[in-house]
């Protein structure tokens, strides 16, 4: 009789202990700290610099290559900016264009409600800028 207490008290013991060690691992798991994906945004200034710094500690530019290739930065960086410049006007024509042609299917009743819903995009899209 005295053997079957025993058992009984170390079983009991064990799902005590083991409910312990589930409830440390749950209280791990789920209050852990969460990783963040954004990472910090460099300006154009920094990547440049961060570019320019690589090439020249890799390569071991001298430095008549170093002010070429700072001339060849500066002068992709202008045509860069020129095709941004291209395709942002590209995207604004597309999109009065799409307007337009809303507004012109559109019947009496149903423009109001369209300036307004096409007022809140705007601010929308301002806000996210």
């Amino acid at each position: 009789m005295r053997r079957s207490t025993l058992a009984i008290a170390f079983y009991l013991l064990l799902i005590f202990a083991s409910g312990m060690v589930v409830g440390a691992f749950g209280y791990r798991l789920y209050t852990g700290t969460p990783v963040s994906a954004k990472a910090t945004k460099m300006t154009g200034e920094q990547r440049r610099q961060q570019y320019l710094g690589e090439m020249q500690d890799r390569l071991k530019l001298t430095p008549e290559q170093n002010r070429e290739l700072n001339r060849i930065v500066d002068q992709s960086r202008l045509l860069f900016d020129d095709a941004h410049h291209r395709h942002d006007e590209e995207i604004k024509a597309i999109r009065e264009k799409h307007t337009t042609a809303v507004r012109a299917m559109l019947t009496a009743q149903q423009l109001p409600e369209y300036e307004k819903l096409h007022a809140e995009r705007e601010q929308r899209k301002a806000a996210k800028k």
